[in-house]
């Protein structure tokens, strides 16, 4: 009986002392943005449920993606998301992922005559983007060298509907929730699929990255990130596509 008293009055020093999970997010609609009652969207629906299944401290907080982007990469116990995966990230971080699957693609104004048919091709063109955007490094890597920086997608948004640059990058279902919205715009050329996900502090425990993926995988599994997305006008994402 003295061993089960000791072993329980551990187990809740140990909840009470746990370190709080700091994720860090951008204005990124659908998936990230502020509205009334703080942080919401369909990525930021999928953190929570999973967070809240660690029975874990943690924070949601919608930042400039650049300084969102330095806490994770800087900061232990802090993630950032809706990050995309590649080389030069994977070294970086620990992955929980997909909080999505999508394409990249470059979109124009609507009635625009800028109609690249080619990555090569589009590099004659203004693009624009956010700076340490998974597109940013995307743009740098492929040589373009005409790259509009912006804080978030929304002031990239507004510069291409006013004309100040020729294509903006961003991902199929954030450009299919922005036709949803209204916005004139229209593709210009779709890119490679890619994976997006949670990255997390190097130093965060692997048990941590270990649980939160298992209820990720457990939402995937069971429809309810597909419930989500459905939720926010964008196509769910298959099973097979999701499989790492």
């Amino acid at each position: 009986m003295k061993q089960l008293i000791v072993a329980l009055f551990l187990g809740l020093a140990a909840t009470a002392h746990a370190e709080t999970i700091h994720f860090v997010t951008e204005e990124y609609p659908p998936y990230n943005f502020t509205d009334g009652k703080g942080a919401s969207g369909a990525s930021v629906e999928q953190v929570e449920l999973i967070a809240k299944a660690l029975d874990l401290p943690y924070e949601i907080e919608v930042l400039p993606w650049a300084r969102a982007f330095a806490l994770a990469e800087a900061q232990p116990f802090h993630c950032v998301f809706t990050t995309g995966h590649d080389a030069e990230r994977d070294r970086k971080f620990k992955w929980v992922e997909p909080l999505l699957v999508d394409q990249m693609i470059m979109v124009r104004r609507k009635g625009s005559a800028v109609a690249p048919r080619s990555v090569e091709a589009a590099q004659q063109f203004v693009i624009g983007t956010q700076r340490e955007d998974f597109s940013a490094t995307y743009l740098k890597e492929h040589g373009f060298r005409k790259i509009d920086y912006a804080a978030n997608l929304d002031s990239t948004l507004k510069k291409l509907v006013a004309g100040r640059i020729d294509l903006m990058m961003t991902s199929q279902k954030t450009f299919e929730s922005m036709r949803s919205d209204g916005m004139p715009v229209e593709a210009a050329l779709v890119l490679e699929g890619k994976q997006y996900g949670i990255a997390c502090h190097r130093d965060m425990p692997a048990e941590i990255i270990a649980r939160l993926q298992s209820e990720l995988d457990r939402l995937i599994a069971d429809g309810t990130q597909n419930r989500i997305f459905e939720r926010y006008g964008l196509p769910p994402t298959r099973i097979e596509q999701a499989a790492k």
